[in-house]
């Protein structure tokens, strides 16, 4: 079985669409699959939504993204485990490319993310440093991540010391269990965050991480950018 696993926290708006491209894609390939999402203390209806939209529903109260994910892989049932963000649309080519990659040997993977087309150019701008240091790095953002069960088991799951950046380290982990595989084509991620903050917000939240150091990523205190309510229609 194929686990497709989506941490939620109030995505009413734009998890519908993530789960209905999901659906339609997983059923081409032929084979079983869940869709699980693990509902993070929504307060909006992202749990009625999910069910709605025909996926499984685990609910926690972590707000902690490294822990949801870890919940979500605790849950699901399945030895090929795949993570998608909720406001990420997945191309068919991508999450085949991924099954292929897993049946064939492959331990772990993912691929990098893209803007949807028409955003404006400061959005764009401010995505490019994460979407060609993906492609660079060859590690994958948390939009679109897989795996077996034996990697992830193997390398003990995401990082729960991190609030952010727990992709990153678990992926580096993932690379020593076996072979390790970027896919294409990119995932589409929504730029909520930059329509919410702006440029000069965005800068902002760059900058203050910059100056506190790594360090910051060991708590939701002045992470926004993830842990603020960046949601839009």
């Amino acid at each position: 079985m194929v686990s497709i696993v989506i941490p939620a926290h109030n995505e009413e708006d734009l998890l519908g669409a993530t789960i209905g491209a999901l659906t339609g894609v997983a059923r081409a390939l032929g084979r079983p699959f869940e869709i699980v999402v693990v509902d993070d203390d929504s307060t909006d209806r992202t749990a009625a939504v999910a069910a709605e939209a025909g996926a499984r529903v685990v609910r926690v109260k972590l707000r902690h993204i490294a822990a949801v994910r870890n919940a979500g892989a605790a849950a699901a049932r399945g030895e090929h485990l795949i993570f998608v963000d909720a406001d990420t649309i997945v191309p068919p080519q991508t999450l085949g490319a991924a099954v292929e990659a897993l049946e064939g040997g492959a331990s772990a993977g993912g691929t990098h993310a893209r803007l949807p087309a028409g955003e404006p150019w400061w959005a764009r701008a401010g995505w490019a440093p994460f979407q060609w240091g993906m492609i660079l790095l060859r590690l994958p953002g948390g939009a679109f991540m897989f795996m077996t069960r034996a990697a992830f088991d193997a390398a003990g799951g995401f990082d729960e010391r991190f609030f952010a950046s727990e992709e990153i380290h678990f992926a580096r982990a993932l690379r020593k269990t076996g072979r390790f595989v970027m896919v294409r084509p990119p995932v589409v991620t929504s730029a909520r965050k930059f329509h919410a903050l702006g440029a000069a917000g965005i800068m902002r939240q760059w900058l203050g991480m910059l100056v506190r150091g790594p360090r910051v990523l060991r708590s939701r205190e002045h992470l926004g950018l993830w842990y603020g309510d960046q949601r839009r229609k």
